[in-house]
């Protein structure tokens, strides 16, 4: 399954590694086949996240494999409930047409929200830059995750020569990719963003001997774009110390951004009680007094806190830092735009996002650091998040990554501006403000989910009568 996803994109390959693991747990014993599928996608996909604990965590490589697998042994548990529910509620018969859409996307929602939630590669990513990409407007990305379990269940059924069903489906699947509503799209004038990628070396960044380098790449590429841009933006935890306990350099920031006369919003931590942190994004406005701040409020499991059931990483992991979630509006307003920030991991969830733009985001801020990847398929898979969450809620994008990728993405998920990855620069591209409220972000997940509930209790119902 992760050859499906960015940056490989052989969307080809969904449908028919569903198909083929469906047609298994048809054959029976499903949770044994479903657990087997979920360790594959979710153990063996998440490889890139062993070199990230041993290099950046300090682990052995045994014990960061060890905890690619047990993340791996957790999250399969999910695809093993969607192929027991697929089994109970239509087991060989035709009605799998149903079940299997349905059971996929209970699944999927599931998976963004149980064990904190982890919906990394999210089967409804992959109908981005495909026709059918709209839907992710009215239903989100779990929602528009029946649409792949819905072709590979027409082709199991295919294969079992069960032409009239699979006609439906396929049918089915043409007219909703055919009947796809258009995106939404901001509608206000348009508006200069200055989007900087520092490039900075993990090991270097938050080294006190690199700080004078750091802050002086940063400031000197946003002084080149400063005049033709509306707002500046740097990457999550571009100024890697706290400013508070650093009144020199916070002085000479303010006068970089008065010698600009341009709003800069920038990555950087704030400092709570009790000797705990928040990670979060600050905006500074020549034009008005103070320093507003919207505080991350999803942490990174293993970066920023240890999950309660692997307790014993608290020893093997002793220099994680104590980062507490932020309870704020999670938007800042500069000159009368009000921006939603999504600090790094935040742009995996759609519930975030849409929070955002309830509290009256025009356009959305995702700014990441993710150098502690490197150059493995994670970023990229990433950023295809990043997209999807502009589909859902009708925002344009404006993704800051220390090393990449940065970039602007339309409401449509589109990438309108890019920078190469790994390279330093500032990219300056276009973007329009957005008041409208599309129908996930009106709604959210519960009305399809309530659905998709109901369907699943009639099929196993009428299923034990017969």
């Amino acid at each position: 399954m992760p050859f499906a996803f960015a940056p490989f994109d052989q969307l080809w390959l969904a449908p028919l590694l569903l198909a083929g693991w469906l047609k298994l747990l048809m054959a029976g014993r499903p949770l044994y086949v479903g657990y087997a599928f979920g360790l594959g996608w979710f153990g063996l996909g998440a490889w890139w996240l062993a070199p990230t604990l041993h290099q950046f965590g300090h682990l052995p490589w045994l014990a960061a494999a060890f905890c690619v697998l047990l993340v791996g042994c957790v999250m399969a548990a999910l695809p093993a409930l969607l192929a027991w529910l697929c089994w109970r509620t239509a087991g060989r018969s035709d009605w799998i047409l149903l079940a299997f859409p349905a059971a996929t996307v209970i699944e999927e929602w599931l998976r963004g929200h149980l064990f904190t939630g982890l919906p990394w590669t999210a089967l409804g990513n992959l109908l981005l830059d495909t026709p059918a990409v709209g839907w992710a407007a009215w239903f989100g990305v779990y929602g528009v995750a029946a649409l792949p379990a819905l072709v590979a269940a027409s082709l199991v059924l295919l294969s079992m020569r069960r032409w009239r069903p699979a006609a439906v489906g396929f049918a089915v699947t043409l007219l909703l990719a055919l009947l796809a509503p258009a995106s939404f799209g901001g509608s206000s004038d348009l508006y200069r963003a200055t989007l900087v990628q520092g490039n900075i070396p993990q090991d270097h960044k938050w080294d006190s001997a690199f700080v004078d380098e750091t802050m002086h790449r940063y400031t000197d590429l946003s002084a080149k774009a400063a005049d033709q841009s509306d707002v500046i933006i740097w990457p999550e935890a571009a100024v890697p110390f706290f400013l508070e306990r650093a009144p020199g350099w916070d002085g000479w920031l303010k006068t970089q951004i008065e010698g600009w006369q341009t709003p800069l919003l920038f990555g950087g931590l704030q400092l709570g009680g009790g000797g705990t942190a928040q990670n979060g994004l600050l905006a500074d406005d020549p034009a008005v007094a103070g320093r507003q701040f919207a505080g991350k409020q999803h942490l990174v499991p293993f970066g920023e806190y240890i999950p309660s059931w692997i307790p014993f990483l608290h020893t093997l992991v002793p220099e994680i830092a104590d980062f507490r979630p932020a309870e704020d509006s999670g938007v800042v307003v500069v000159r009368a735009q009000r921006f939603g920030a999504l600090i790094c991991y935040e742009s995996l969830f759609p519930e975030l996002a849409r929070a955002r733009v309830l509290n009256g985001a025009q356009v959305l801020v995702n700014v990441t650091n993710d150098a502690w990847y490197g150059t493995t398929p994670a970023a990229w898979q990433h950023f295809q998040a990043a997209r999807m969450r502009a589909v859902e809620t009708g925002r344009y994008v404006l993704r800051v990554a220390n090393t990449g990728i940065t970039a602007v993405i339309g409401p449509d998920g589109a990438v309108r501006a890019s920078l190469p990855w790994w390279e330093e620069g500032a990219l300056t591209a276009s973007y329009q403000l957005s008041d409208q409220q599309t129908p996930y972000v009106r709604w959210g997940d519960w009305p399809l989910l309530v659905t998709l509930m109901m369907l699943v209790m009639a099929l196993a119902r009428s299923r034990r009568y017969e």
